[in-house]
């Protein structure tokens, strides 16, 4: 995106419908449990005998937490018993032993990611006790490139508990704070303090972790231009490496917990706006770089880089700087991505240890790509990384003509290319300066899947 680009609220608003994040494509609404554990078993043996296997990337889903976020739509247990805890990671372990067993040992895990609900909420023994375990499981990359990271709630953790972190061996970190602004943390039951996520930051900092972000959310209750503004001086002068800046999806009728939201608290749609707008001048100004999505990241950061050069991938932990992994997910929920197949796992606890107590993966429903979609994946994630489509590339590497087999999704695009937010011309599909913040819009003309049925299973696009 270009730094000095005018933000047109019009356009924006024109194109703010429910759509896909495309972490995935096809995405999760078409897993299905018909994809059984052969089906798994297949994937990866696929994976395996590939003439350059992909390196291996591990995320851990740990759905845990004290105290509840109302905002929260993630999968997730509020609970106060500790020993809970202990018993997952028991179940965790004997998982890990199974997935490992189906993966060659000499394969790289080049990316680990701790995810949650709260991941802080086990203590640095559990932490390092998972961690070793993985460790022993399989071949973990040592090199410089590699990326193990871990969500934090700060919370839940201290400085010396964030240099633990970095002894146990993660080299990045993510802080969840939302927002600063005190009435918006009472209203959503989030309250933390300027003085102690800088504290910690700076902690990072001195224990060498490789990169920090910050998570943001604009569109919370009680939320004005003013109250956001200070929150983002705030984030900018703590100077994280990367901020993501996520747009609040408001759906009572699907997350009970955000029926606790006051309805006459929440901002009026064209206040989120004003908000999105204000976010990305101020951290523009601030000499972050837009990445896509939701991200930013300063100038010198790997995200920034890999956008600059060519290099950015995307998965179901957002963009990264990796090549394309397999993705093996673990723990209740988690999502994985083998060869040409996702999995996800039993989303309710007592699934999960039920399978596992059988002996059994713990993969519930997933799905396996077909040619079809192999190419829409491989064209969607060229939007969403690199911002353009060279037609000559896919029609070389699938043996398509592309202005035919795209012809109803060009179509799509009309009234974009219209309002001046993606070109059409020589051969490519180029999404331009004006059209980054409708990039899920744009991408949507190239999905197979979407019916006016299941749109309404996604968050806004802007």
């Amino acid at each position: 995106m270009s730094q000095t680009q005018a933000f047109d609220r019009a356009l924006v608003s024109k194109y703010d419908f429910p759509g896909p994040r495309y972490t995935s494509y096809p995405t999760a609404p078409q897993f299905h449990e018909a994809f059984a554990l052969d089906d798994y078993r297949q994937a990866t043996q696929i994976s395996n005998t590939d003439s350059l296997p992909k390196p291996l990337s591990v995320y851990v889903h740990i759905p845990f937490c004290k105290s509840l976020c109302y905002y929260c739509a993630c999968n997730k247990i509020i609970t106060q018993k500790t020993e809970k805890a202990a018993e997952y990671l028991d179940y965790l372990k004997r998982e890990i032993a199974m997935q490992a067993a189906l993966f060659d040992a000499g394969r790289r895990l080049t990316q680990l990611h701790l995810g949650g609900g709260t991941p802080t909420y086990f203590t640095n023994e559990q932490l390092a006790e998972l961690v070793g375990t993985l460790r022993q499981a399989f071949r973990f990359d040592t090199r410089g490139a590699h990326e193990f990271s871990v969500e934090v709630d700060p919370r839940t953790v201290t400085p010396d508990r964030i240099d633990e972190l970095r002894r146990i061996g993660f080299n990045r970190l993510s802080f969840g704070v939302q927002d600063f602004d005190p009435h918006v943390q009472a209203s959503v039951n989030r309250i933390q303090s300027e003085f102690q996520v800088r504290g910690l930051v700076k902690a990072a900092r001195e224990a060498e972790f490789d990169s920090v972000n910050v998570d943001l959310i604009y569109g919370l209750p009680l939320q004005t231009v003013e109250s956001f503004d200070a929150t983002l001086n705030k984030v900018i002068n703590i100077r994280p490496d990367r901020i993501a800046a996520y747009s609040y999806a408001h759906l009572p009728s699907m997350f009970k917990s955000q029926r606790l939201i006051r309805p006459e608290h929440m901002p009026p749609p064209e206040r989120k706006l004003e908000l999105l707008e204000l976010t990305i001048q101020r951290l523009s100004a601030a000499g972050y770089v837009y990445i896509g999505m939701d991200h930013f990241a300063l100038p010198d950061d790997e995200l920034a880089l890999a956008r600059e050069n060519g290099t950015l991938q995307r998965n179901f932990q957002g963009y990264s700087t990796h090549a394309d992994c397999d993705l093996i997910g673990l723990g209740v929920s988690a999502i994985g991505k083998v060869a040409d197949s996702y999995s996800q796992n039993a989303k309710e606890l007592s699934q999960y240890y039920a399978r596992l107590d059988a002996g059994c993966l713990a993969v519930k429903r997933g799905y396996r790509l077909h040619d079809d979609d192999r190419l829409r994946r491989d064209v969607i994630m060229a939007l969403m990384c690199h911002g353009h489509i060279d037609m000559a590339y896919f029609e070389r590497h699938y043996d398509i003509d592309f202005t035919h087999y795209f012809a109803e999704s060009l179509d799509k695009l009309a009234g974009h290319v219209a309002d001046g937010l993606v070109t059409i011309e020589n051969g490519t599909v180029m999404l331009l300066p004006q059209g980054q913040l409708m990039l899920r819009s744009v991408t949507m003309a190239f999905d197979a899947y979407l019916g006016d049925g299941q749109r309404g299973l996604f968050s806004r696009t802007v």
